[in-house]
């Protein structure tokens, strides 16, 4: 279940995609916990998000994951690794104090629909 707010999930111009933060969230919209689970959420909703504007991960040419603890950077590297192919999409990784709904993660993205050929 996609949670209520007042912004696009993602927003396209001229084939360039701005997508929102995406929590760690199950589909009930509850924080998930663990390390690896959180980070796999957020990356789920992420393509969730992206898929509202007919894109995919494969499209995605940056990052910005926000997180309450900084040592989750192991977890974040593995997931590149594991879900983008090389060259991997250029990535930022901030520390903050909290996140909405308790997550311990949130990722941004910018997509390109030139990129993993999406039509």
């Amino acid at each position: 279940m996609e949670l209520e707010h007042p912004y696009s999930p993602a927003y396209e111009i001229e084939g360039v995609a701005y997508v929102s933060g995406a929590l760690s969230v199950d589909a009930d919209g509850k924080s998930v916990a663990g390390r690896d689970a959180a980070m796999d959420a957020a990356l789920r909703k992420l393509s969730d998000r992206l898929g509202t504007v007919g894109m995919t991960l494969a499209n995605v040419a940056k990052l910005t994951y926000f997180v309450t603890d900084i040592s989750l950077r192991d977890e974040a590297n593995a997931q590149l690794v594991k879900h983008f192919s090389a060259p991997r999409p250029a990535r930022s990784f901030v520390e903050v104090s909290s996140l909405p709904y308790g997550c311990s993660v949130e990722i941004e993205a910018v997509a390109y629909r030139s990129l993993g050929g999406a039509a």
